[in-house]
């Protein structure tokens, strides 16, 4: 069975991004990025949200175009509309069903991008499997939420940790519910 892997930069106070939707702050440069990218090149499948694909604008995505070239795009959105492929859906309707379906097939583990109100949606309902957090050290005080409006209470077992030069700290996490 195919795993939902959360794999997304933090603050140490838990969150994604800034309440616009901007990371300044983060760490742009140094080796977790190098050791991020080798991840990505293990995922065949990527699911996010319409914020996170629209966030993606920002650094010159186009409307229908894949963020990750190697990876199958699913977007689950009830109002976004461009031309879709094989390699980019948009899911408007029965995401959780879809989601299921998913971890049921054939591949490898799934990676969940961006954060917020999606992953806060998957979490409530028990499908995220495993949390590799990039946090930062920084603090913002405010922004977009690690998993958005959740309230669900979940244990986590820390499987690994490396800590880089820069400060970040990689923490690896399974989920359990």
């Amino acid at each position: 069975m195919r795993k939902i892997v959360y794999d997304v930069a933090t603050t140490v106070d838990g969150f994604v991004s800034h309440t616009d939707g901007s990371v300044e702050g983060f760490m742009m440069d140094g080796e977790h990025v190098t050791d991020y990218m080798q991840r990505l090149a293990g995922y065949d499948t990527v699911l996010m949200g319409r914020s996170t694909y629209e966030w993606g604008y920002r650094f010159g995505l186009t409307p229908g175009s894949l963020a990750y070239p190697h990876m199958t795009h699913l977007i689950f959105s009830k109002t976004l509309r461009f031309e879709q492929s094989d390699k980019l859906r948009i899911i408007a309707d029965h995401p959780l069903a879809v989601v299921e379906s998913l971890k049921k097939g054939a591949g490898s583990d799934l990676y969940l991008c961006g954060g917020g109100a999606f992953a806060g949606f998957l979490l409530e309902h028990g499908l995220i499997d495993r949390l590799i957090l990039k946090q930062n050290p920084v603090i913002f005080g405010h922004g977009v939420r690690l998993f958005g409006a959740s309230t669900r209470k979940v244990s986590l077992r820390l499987d690994a940790t490396k800590l880089y030069a820069n400060g970040v700290a990689l923490l690896e996490y399974d989920i359990a519910y």
